[in-house]
């Protein structure tokens, strides 16, 4: 059973994404990006809806980003620039910071910034290792001599 005591992170880069994880099971958390940005990116589909669609459970999408980094075919307009999406997410991150509502954060410490729970980050060699198994055509899914 996992409980918060078994949250941890890993980061790509000294700078990058936080990347939030179960380290029990290794089931993906959320990602964040620094104590004073307030937002957890979840993924959806993690969730077990009861059969039900994600849309029937969380509401209808916003809007869709990155569509380039795609697994399959990407969500519509999703390689395009969503200035309305980008719009409201500046907004809620400046009304939170200004309102004082940057706190409690589920993975920082208020008093220090600094990280609550266990951080490690990958090495160059460790990136390099796991390049093969990312992206839109990992090397393991394909077929031999493709």
């Amino acid at each position: 059973m996992c409980g918060n005591e078994r949250i941890a992170g890993v980061r790509l880069t000294p700078k990058g994404l936080y990347r939030w994880y179960a380290s029990c099971c290794k089931t993906p958390v959320g990602n964040s990006m620094t104590p004073s940005i307030p937002f957890v990116g979840i993924a959806a589909q993690a969730f077990d809806t009861g059969g039900q669609t994600c849309e029937s459970v969380f509401g209808k999408p916003t809007g869709a980003i990155l569509g380039r980094f795609a697994v399959g075919e990407p969500p519509k307009g999703s390689n395009d620039l969503q200035i309305g999406l980008l719009l409201r997410a500046l907004g809620k991150v400046m009304g939170w910071r200004f309102g004082g509502r940057v706190w409690p954060h589920p993975f920082f410490d208020r008093a220090t910034g600094t990280p609550s729970r266990p951080v490690s980050i990958l090495s160059p060699e460790e990136r390099n290792a796991l390049k093969p198994l990312c992206g839109p055509r990992p090397a393991l899914a394909r077929p031999s001599g493709a």
